[in-house]
């Protein structure tokens, strides 16, 4: 599902100011794996998720993303493969508190010319799945922390991804609602969906979904802990 080789990621490139944040990363992984991504602040670990996730292509290497190659494509393009295949849960939800829960789910589908019935008749269902659709109409501002995520999962989800990206899922949640946030997202791995959570939380790191942590530190994975199988 998603192969990363030898890639590196160069920001302002020939420059004074040149950083270079990913150095020849390689990392493989599966249809229906949930892997966590730790990494200290500077570590490379935010770019290496921007890879993933198509916002950013590789400055060098090979990356391969739900069957589609990445490397050196056009925005254009990376933006197309990124509403196909991705749904992104933000560590700051990246929500509009203007407006309800049910347009802000639904958001993502107005690029792509869907009506205003199905965009709702689709938002609605996963409200109700994810047990928030008492809250269909409230403005975002008076959601709960653990109502807010369970919206912002909701919207991952509208455009139906095989991948899911989740960036400090539970940072801003006790531990009992961060049990529940990944029970949510393990169930998504077990409809066959492939997750990259990256967290500095032990209590993700320590979930029963977890298959692998890959620790990543001065823009390498490293060896001794990158594949720590549960």
């Amino acid at each position: 599902m998603l192969v990363l080789a030898e890639i590196f990621k160069v920001y302002n490139q020939g420059e004074a100011n040149e950083v270079i944040a990913l150095r020849g990363v390689s990392l493989s992984i599966t249809r229906g794996e949930m892997v966590c991504i730790q990494g200290p602040s500077g570590s490379g670990k935010t770019t290496l998720l921007s890879i993933i996730g198509c916002i950013l292509p590789p400055t060098r290497g090979r990356a391969t993303i739900g069957g589609k190659k990445i490397t050196r494509l056009p925005d254009h393009f990376l933006t197309d493969y990124r509403r196909q295949l991705i749904g992104f849960v933000f560590q700051d939800f990246n929500m509009l508190d203007h407006l309800s829960v049910l347009d802000n789910v639904t958001l993502p589908l107005m690029p792509l010319g869907i009506s205003p019935k199905v965009r709702a008749k689709r938002g609605d269902a996963l409200l109700e799945r994810l047990a928030i659709s008492h809250r269909r109409d409230f403005p975002l501002r008076q959601l709960s922390g653990g109502e807010l995520q369970r919206a912002a999962i909701a919207r991952a989800l509208i455009n139906d991804p095989p991948i899911i990206i989740a960036d400090e899922p539970t940072a801003h949640l006790d531990s009992k609602l961060s049990g529940e946030v990944m029970d949510i997202l393990a169930n998504l791995k077990n409809e066959g969906r492939t997750l990259v959570v990256a967290s500095h939380d032990p209590i993700v790191a320590g979930h029963g979904g977890i298959d692998r942590t890959v620790l990543v530190r001065d823009g390498n994975i490293v060896p001794s802990q990158g594949s720590v199988v549960k």
